[in-house]
């Protein structure tokens, strides 16, 4: 017999929105939960809605058994006050499960990391409380049907309560929640959520003293995961941060020390940009990408030499230019407002440098505007946006260049590996511009391109060099100029409807995680764990 609550099955359809609601929350949850550590590329929302998919399905399989075999919504309202428990024990455990996995498949795995641990984490993490989640609907279906003539309509009803709050859920988390709290508190608001739609059950109902215990148990349970899981923080080993936070697209992170800055957009692989604080070399390859301002600078001297940075971040090369350039007009486009907030605040961009929160592309589509250096920066954590990567985009990037105009382009995590995602935009590239250089920054995994319809780029630096007086831009120089080199490209492109950078990049990230770690790998091989704690 149905509790009271049940009866006019309001409740019920509830139910049903609620768990829709909560789904969608967890699943966009799940993706940036995972984004700091493997990106959110479309491997990994693939791998995140693989994952859900499985465990909803075995929900509704088992869900549908179970009500049949026992139509208790007692057994349905347990089932949803664990999912909630477990949904908040996400941000207290979910990181340290994550860098666990990472930490022994560094040691086991050669090829496809990002799959295999993004696999496996979202198995460990998400597959159970969603599992569970997916037995509402058909358990509901049991409860709420009385015959066969009204089943069409009640079915009906709760499949659009269950869309309604999917739909919820899909829009709150990332408008509204994730950028206002965090992460980590959007999982414990919606496990609130379930855990209260529970509660408001069993209060209701006619409960006997065993079934009574688990009420003041989860909330003992919920409240210690919101002591605990309130923090906000993926790098939880790093203590001194500058800032750590989330916007719409990222996660962010800024730390410093005496000599720079830098943000990162993810806590396992890289940096997204680097500040140096004194006027000086940045070591890095916003150096050897300054080459295009010679390359590209107008005859008349007078005429200030327009620069265009699509990828602005924390505005480290528009500050560049600026720095060692007297006569250049830079505007940057970056999609993430809050970046740019954080360029403003810890890189000291300069407030003369107008920042436009755009996509670099939809930016290009709406402007008429002619530049004589675009920089194309785009790297988005560890991958590179598909859009920004084909015969199509670059086409766009040349129709807004001077006659004389240069693209230059960071190709990030460089790899002599033949038909790598280099080789690859390089070769793109080339179907769109006549002539081509680029030169490998040392030290690291950066390779810088410059391309231009003009074959005139190398003379233009070497004869600015010549005039220049300033040691710094000199010394610089000589980098780039010693490691030029003319790129011929092959037939490896990208296009619109064809561009697979993520597969391509992850093959460049499994070869730079085997480049790190094959010294710690052999002290494993030969002398175990042991040693390997001895070396640590």
């Amino acid at each position: 017999m149905n509790p009271p609550i049940l009866k006019n099955k309001l409740y019920l359809y509830l139910t049903e929105f609620f768990a829709g609601m909560s789904v969608m929350a967890v699943e966009l949850g799940a993706s940036r939960l995972l984004a700091p550590y493997f990106s959110s590329s479309q491997i990994v929302w693939t791998i995140i809605i693989g994952t859900i998919m499985i465990a909803m399905a075995l929900g509704n399989l088992y869900g549908g058994r179970a009500a049949d075999k026992d139509p208790n919504p007692d057994r349905l309202y347990v089932r949803i006050l664990i999912a909630a428990i477990w949904i908040a024990a996400i941000p207290v455990l979910g990181k340290y499960i994550i860098i666990g996995i990472s930490a022994l498949l560094i040691f086991t795995v050669s090829n496809n990391f990002l799959v295999i641990a993004g696999f496996i984490a979202c198995m460990i993490i998400f597959v159970f409380p969603l599992f569970l989640l997916g037995t509402v609907t058909p358990s509901l279906v049991k409860f709420s049907v009385d015959s066969l003539d009204d089943s069409g309509s009640v079915v009906g009803r709760l499949n659009a309560s269950n869309t309604i709050g999917s739909i919820i859920g899909t829009f709150v988390p990332t408008f509204i929640s994730i950028p206002a709290v965090g992460t980590s508190v959007t999982f414990l608001i919606f496990a609130g959520i379930l855990l209260l739609l529970s509660l408001i059950y069993f209060i209701s109902s006619k409960i006997n003293f065993s079934k009574a215990k688990k009420i003041p148990v989860s909330i003992i349970l919920f409240l210690v995961c919101c002591l605990l899981g309130h923090n906000n923080s993926f790098a939880f080993w790093q203590t001194d941060l500058t800032y750590e936070g989330e916007s719409i697209y990222n996660y962010l992170q800024v730390y410093e020390d005496d000599n720079q800055v830098v943000l990162s957009t993810n806590v396992l692989f890289g940096t997204q940009s680097v500040y140096t604080k004194e006027k000086g070399p940045t070591g890095f390859y916003y150096d050897h990408a300054m080459a295009a301002v010679y390359m590209g600078e107008d005859e008349d001297a007078t005429t200030p030499t327009k620069i265009l940075v699509l990828g602005n971040g924390s505005g480290t090369y528009a500050t560049q230019c600026e720095r060692y350039f007297d006569n250049v007009e830079v505007t940057g486009v970056e999609i993430d407002e809050k970046i740019t907030d954080l360029a403003r605040k810890y890189f000291e961009l300069p407030k003369d440098i107008d920042v436009v929160t755009y996509d670099g592309r939809a930016y290009l589509n709406v402007i008429e505007d002619k530049y004589d250096v675009i920089m194309v920066d785009a790297y988005q954590d560890i991958t590179i946006p598909f859009q920004m990567s084909s015969v199509e985009f670059f086409t766009l990037v040349r129709d807004h260049l001077t006659d004389n105009g240069v693209m230059v382009v960071n190709l990030n995590m460089r790899s002599d590996t033949p038909t790598n995602i280099n080789y690859y935009l390089a070769d793109t590239i080339g179907q769109v511009f006549n002539h081509i250089l680029t030169a490998n920054v040392q030290g690291n995994t950066n390779r810088i391109l410059f391309a231009s319809m003009n074959d005139d780029m190398q003379d233009k630096l070497l004869a600015g060099v010549e005039k220049e007086t300033d040691s710094d831009l000199l010394y610089m120089m000589d980098k780039v100029i010693e490691n030029l080199v003319v790129y011929e490209p092959t037939n490896l492109v990208l296009t619109d409807d064809k561009a697979p950078v993520e597969l391509l990049g992850m093959k460049i990230i499994d070869e730079l995680i085997a480049g790190e770690v094959s010294y710690y790998k052999n002290i494993y091989e030969t002398e175990g764990l042991d040693g390997l704690l001895k070396l640590l």
